[in-house]
């Protein structure tokens, strides 16, 4: 049977740095890393923004072309891979979901760093020319905070990313601003999708997730094709299958046990799921990994 693919956790890529916080230039972190499998997933949040180089980085199936200046953001479980070309450069940061603890809780921060949300929409940032050195700085900045023995060393580096991410957030807002205020339809929807994530696994009909946000099921099918161009019903599909999809990069965990982990009791409903979503049956799918 063929090795299943891993998850890794922090450990494995402190060495002498901080189990919480690992801020590398990503060259050397690359060629440290050339047995890691691919694809692959983390237990714990994983950025890395490019100066050079080119290929592609794929993120939860989705291909993405790799520019230099374009920063990728991955929320733990997400499966990722990459096929580089050329020389490759930049930083990588992997931190752990107990590092930022408090605003990773926080809707108001989870809102401004939409991009930490393991959303693939919002997991890619093109960084403006204008912006580039300010990145950069900030990225020294941690670089040589990390290699500290300071009394305040990890406070510090919070303080140091979370003036990046604010900076992020900026960078990707100009473009959003220019479609107004978030109205009260994309609040639903933003609340609508957390909900998802939450209850994917119990909560299956659009009916069930209406009642929770206060509003009609019509209404919120309203919502989601306006917005979104699809059905309630089909985001919550959506959602199941990319866990699904996540599930069966592991060659160890048959389709039926698959199945039987995202709640299905028939397993022949769960193919038809995801062929109708996806055009593909479960076990073809495995097969283009």
């Amino acid at each position: 049977m063929k090795k299943e693919f891993p998850v890794y956790d922090i450990c494995k890529f402190s060495y002498a740095q901080q189990d919480e916080i690992i801020i590398k230039p990503l060259a050397p972190y690359l060629r440290s890393m050339r047995k890691l499998h691919f694809p692959h997933r983390h237990d714990f949040y994983h950025l890395i923004i490019f100066t050079q180089g080119g290929g592609s980085h794929t993120i939860d199936f989705e291909k993405f072309q790799i520019k230099p200046y374009h920063g990728y953001f991955m929320a733990p479980g997400q499966v990722h891979g990459w096929n580089f070309e050329g020389d490759i450069d930049g930083y990588v940061i992997n931190f752990s979901a107990d590092f930022f603890k408090s605003f990773l809780l926080n809707n108001q921060y989870l809102k401004k760093f939409e991009f930490l949300n393991g959303k693939v929409q919002h997991s890619v940032v093109d960084i403006h020319e204008k912006d580039q050195s300010s990145v950069i700085e900030l990225l020294n900045k941690a670089l040589i905070e990390v290699e500290s023995t300071g009394k305040f060393q990890l406070d510090k580096l919070r303080i140091i990313l979370l003036e990046l991410f604010f900076l992020i957030a900026d960078i990707k807002g100009e473009s959003e601003e220019l479609r107004g205020m978030e109205n009260h339809n994309q609040i639903v929807l933003r609340n609508f999708e957390q909900l998802i994530d939450e209850h994917f696994l119990r909560l299956r009909l659009p009916k069930d997730y209406a009642e929770l946000l206060c509003v009609t099921p019509n209404y919120l099918n309203i919502i989601c094709k306006e917005l979104l161009g699809i059905s309630a019903g089909n985001l919550i599909r959506n959602r199941i299958v990319l866990e699904a999809k996540r599930m069966l990069i592991n060659l160890e965990l048959t389709v039926t046990e698959i199945a039987y982990k995202l709640n299905f009791s028939d397993n022949s409903y769960f193919c038809k799921l995801f062929k109708n979503q996806t055009g593909m049956s479960p076990e073809t799918f495995r097969k283009t990994l």
